[in-house]
């Protein structure tokens, strides 16, 4: 029996059912610029191992290559399930290997047990696992998708020494859980996975501080499987480092840690450690400013880290030291809508720091530094433009203006103000807690969950619209706040343990309305599943005055 197939970039296609994505692909290398490595079907993202049965009133298909976000996730996936498979094979099938985090696409990856006292693991080991490696992509090893009881998971978790994930098992909602197979070791990664290692073409594994990176093609549109040489982010590693030890003294670096203080009852003690965590580190930032005698403190981070609840804190820490700070934001210096500078697609760039009245708040600042009484302009963003009128500021001597927006670090902002009276603070949510050992949970996808629940709750945006201009945010980070993160002289991780456990019951109900038909669903189905290794927590557990209020509402501040 055949079926029919609308296959993009080809068209419609008559094949026989039973059929896989594999072959399909095999058939039609045509479809992608590259090397297919997955498919969206039916607008839902899927392995190429999948087959198209009768099932299926109407298969739409559209192959992906490493330039597509899905396929390049799948991509770091598969590579650290090889990276892992080379190091059991080398020291040991018991041997802890830890993906910490990711910095700038590349993992930071640990071997406890042969990292010397700077942390550094022997540059012979991590040649042999880069050989390795390199020897079972040329074997092209199958990647196997095998499903099993959960309580066979379980004894191959605990078989190959992840007893984290073991645990993580416990929380399972359903009998049965996938693990991935490749050459007799057997792993469980959450998403998808590639085919076999065959397609893992391009990597380098390279020594740092604290570990070893594993380093990813640039997957751009040109030249997409180069590898650069690895960027030195210090003061963002640190930061990642100083959140790890966070997880320590929480006891919470894995969900399934998490969660079992959630089952114990003690969550709310984790809940008011991390709060207290916040509170420490707001302290000694508002202490730092004030030894400095700074005058103006620049607030800059990515899309949903907190920057308007941050700075709102930041007021009280610094008050308590003595000073008399005052608030402004930057969103009030955008420029009218109609004078924005337009992006490469011919709409108004938001993003950029040309969208700011420059000239203006230069002149703003200098008055207000030189003690005099400023009008600071008020943006309407439902009209898009300034109101007529805006709001009089003067600083007291020796006060202190805490300004935040995305452009805080660029020094173009405020380029009429001697460096000697700023202090600038990154602040972004680099999250201390893992899945397990070989899941991070990304720092990108707990900022858009935040986001979806914001826009939500306060600016009457659905899911699907936030997913959709996610991308746009992204790319204007990359280019407008992440080159300037080293200038900044303190870095706030504004990340809690325990949100994704508040933030689940607001944010799957919205989630849920984006349906298979829209094409924001891929996207939506896999936060779905990636939320539902947590188990809730109540949002009435929240104080008045975290961050995460910023997100689901009842703020002690107004924001």
């Amino acid at each position: 029996m055949n079926i029919t197939v609308n296959l993009a970039s080809v068209g419609q296609l008559e094949i026989p059912a039973g059929t896989t994505l594999s072959v399909l692909a095999k058939r039609h290398p045509e479809a992608c610029e590259h090397r297919i490595l997955m498919a969206k079907l039916n607008n839902e993202l899927r392995e190429l191992r999948f087959s198209l049965t009768v099932d299926w009133d109407s298969c739409a298909v559209e192959f992906l290559d490493i330039t597509d976000p899905g396929a390049f996730r799948a991509y770091q996936s598969s590579m650290a399930f090889l990276m892992i498979y080379a190091v059991k094979q080398i020291l040991g099938k018991k041997t802890r290997v830890i993906i910490q985090h990711s910095i700038n696409k590349n993992f930071l990856c640990k071997l406890p047990e042969f990292q010397d006292e700077r942390g550094r693991t022997d540059e012979g080991v991590i040649a042999r696992i880069e050989s390795r490696m390199a020897e079972a992509i040329g074997k092209n090893f199958p990647i196997e998708r095998c499903s099993m009881p959960v309580e066979t998971c379980q004894r191959l978790a605990l078989e190959f020494g992840m007893e984290d994930k073991a645990e993580l098992l416990r929380y399972r909602r359903t009998s049965n859980a996938s693990f991935y197979r490749l050459d007799g070791y057997y792993d469980y990664f959450y998403g998808q996975m590639l085919m076999d290692t065959g397609d893992l073409t391009a990597f380098k594994l390279r020594n740092t501080e604290n570990g070893f990176l594993l380093c990813f093609p640039n997957a751009g549109r040109e030249d997409p499987y180069r590898v650069d040489e690895p960027e030195t982010f210090t003061k963002v590693s640190q930061v990642f480092e100083e959140s790890a030890r966070w997880g320590i003294i929480l006891k919470v670096d894995t969900v399934a840690a998490l969660n079992a203080h959630i089952c114990n009852g003690t969550i709310n003690n984790i809940i008011h450690i991390s709060e207290a965590l916040h509170d420490k580190k707001l302290a000694q930032i508002a202490e730092d400013i004030c030894r400095q005698r700074k005058r103006l403190v620049l607030i800059s981070g990515p899309s949903s880290s907190g920057k308007t609840t941050f700075a709102h804190r930041l007021f009280i820490a610094l008050s308590v030291n003595g000073a008399r700070p005052k608030v402004v934001s930057l969103d009030n210096y955008y420029m009218n809508r109609d004078d924005v500078p337009l992006d490469e697609f011919g709409q108004p760039d938001l993003e950029t720091i040309d969208s700011i009245d420059l000239p203006q708040i230069n002149a703003d600042l200098t008055g207000l530094l030189s003690g005099e009484t400023v009008e600071i302009p008020r943006f309407n963003f439902l009209t898009a433009k300034r109101e007529p009128h805006g709001v009089p500021l003067k600083l007291e001597e020796d006060g202190i203006l805490i300004m935040e927006g995305i452009h805080g670090l660029n020094e173009r902002l405020t380029a009429s103000i001697s460096k000697d009276l700023k202090f600038k603070i990154f602040i972004s949510a680099l999250t201390q807690l893992n899945i397990d050992d070989h899941n991070r949970v990304p720092t990108t996808d707990s900022r858009l969950i935040r986001r979806i629940v914001r826009d939500s709750q306060f600016r009457g945006a659905p899911a699907a619209k936030t997913i959709k201009m996610w991308p746009s945010v992204l790319r204007g980070e990359r280019v407008y706040i992440f080159p300037f993160q080293e200038e900044a002289d303190a870095t706030f991780n504004s990340a809690l343990a325990y949100e994704m456990c508040v933030l689940k019951q607001f944010v799957e109900p919205l989630l849920f309305k984006i349906t298979r038909d829209m094409p924001e669903y891929a996207q939506a189905r896999r936060l779905i599943k990636f939320l539902d290794a947590f188990l809730g927590v109540s949002s009435e557990l929240v104080l008045p005055n975290s961050l995460l209020r910023e997100f689901i509402g009842g703020s002690c501040f107004a924001i």
